[in-house]
């Protein structure tokens, strides 16, 4: 199951920040990496540092693109077998562009839900026929109760995280661990547009809480950092007819 006498681990949208910083730690650890991402040519550098960074072998992927689920299978094939997965890929919209456009809405769930939902479900096959894995998947705390400023976001994130609930219910007999990790506010590309406050940390800090869910922590939910458990324990446990008065 493993390559070279190296735990292997498959990164699906590897350019991503927090996807980078982790699979940094992971080539410090000596893993064996693939990566795919939707743009493999940004790879090559990101591949060299790796190696020198102490991985195994660091093996680029064709290209990994959301929007186009039939290569899915194929991509996840010439990974295998492998210990573990990263999920890593998505996409945060602009709420107000895209909340009264159907096709805008289809096209983030497809990219936050449903290529994840497809990516899960084909490695938990491979997980099943080898007996043991680790998938881990990037969510988002914004799943966990929707706000006007993002509930299209937030719904596809709300969606995966019932899904992988279910999935490590199913798997927990065989040996096979799913992880949920739940960001907050993470300083990447992704949110360079939003006004940074204190509750941000980098994708450094990020890539470091990650690394040690997938390789050392028990825990099947973790928060990214750990104080949004305490920040959403609160934010759920407002009364409906409250929350829905404020401006979140």
């Amino acid at each position: 199951m493993t390559h070279s006498n190296s735990t292997t681990t498959l990164i699906l949208g590897a350019t991503s920040a927090m996807a980078e910083h982790s699979a940094r730690l992971l080539a410090t650890d000596g893993d064996a990496l693939f990566l795919a991402a939707r743009n493999p040519e940004d790879l090559a550098p990101m591949a060299e540092d790796l190696k020198v960074r102490g991985a195994s072998a660091v093996t680029i992927l064709p290209a990994f693109d959301a929007l186009k689920p039939d290569t899915f299978a194929d991509i996840i094939n010439q990974a295998a077998p492998f210990d573990r997965v990263l999920i890593a890929h998505g996409s945060l919209p602009d709420q107000e562009d895209c909340q009264d456009s159907l096709s805008k809405i289809k096209q983030e769930l497809q990219i936050n839900f449903q290529s994840t939902v497809d990516l899960c479900t084909l490695c938990a096959e491979k997980f099943i026929d080898q007996g043991s894995g680790t998938l881990a998947v990037i969510s988002s705390v914004a799943g966990l109760r929707g706000r006007q400023s993002n509930y299209i976001y937030g719904a596809a994130k709300g969606g995966l995280n019932t899904f992988l609930q279910g999935l490590r219910n199913r798997l927990q007999t065989k040996g096979i661990r799913v992880i949920t990790l739940l960001p907050g506010f993470v300083d990447t590309p992704m949110t360079a547009d939003i006004k940074k406050g204190p509750l941000f940390i980098s994708a450094e800090q990020a890539g470091i809480c990650i690394h040690k869910a997938i390789t050392k922590s028990k825990s099947d939910i973790v928060y990214v950092p750990s104080f949004w458990r305490f920040i959403m324990w609160i934010i759920r446990s407002i009364p409906e007819p409250i929350f829905k008065r404020l401006k979140l």
